[in-house]
Parts: C-alpha cells; structure tokens; sequence
C-alpha cells in the first residue's frame, strides 16, 4: 500500500502492470511486454501487481485511479492520474511508449 502512495504523489511516469501468476493470458501478456520493455524511457517507475497474493491493493488501485479491475492490466500513471489503461492483448509497450513521448 505504501507504493500505491508512492505512485498517487509521484511526478512523472509510473507503470503498474496487474497480472494473475495462476493465467496463462497474464504470464503471455506479461512475456511479451517484458521483450519490448526497452522502448519505455528508462525513468519510468515500473510495478509489477500479482494479483493472487495482493487481491486487496488490486481493488484499491480500482479505486484510486478509477479503473475497472482486469487482468492482465496496465496503467499508466502521470503525477497522479491514470493516463492509459489497457487489459488483455491490447497492452502494448509501443501504445506506452507513443503516450509517454507524446
């Protein structure tokens, strides 16, 4: 929870990506994010949620940031307020990198 408040008071970009250590959907979402990480500038804060062991700080992340729950699922995060959120085959690394430089 304290990172969750980290990530609300934080200036710039932070990446939360939420996903199920249980669904095959996440770990392959997970794997081809993680291939084309590299294109994020680098001072881009990333979490990682696994959402089986922190169900709770999941549904908080809902609420703070005012997103349906999903899984897989990213947001991206800008001095405070979601800016991108994407689930399932739509996360893309490119669609984060095209918001960040934009």
């Amino acid at each position: 929870m304290a990172q969750l408040d980290e990530i609300k008071n934080a200036s710039g970009f932070s990446l939360i990506f939420k996903h199920s250590t249980r669904c095959s959907i996440s770990m392959m979402a997970r794997k081809n994010f993680e291939m084309d990480w590299d294109i994020i500038p680098e001072d881009t804060k990333l979490y990682f949620l696994d959402l089986i062991a922190y169900r709770e700080i999941s549904n908080k992340i809902a609420e703070v940031f005012q997103v349906a729950h999903q899984s897989p699922q990213i947001l991206l995060i800008k001095d405070g307020d979601c800016v991108l959120e994407s689930s399932h085959s739509d996360i893309s690394a490119d669609e984060v990198a095209e918001v960040i430089a934009a």
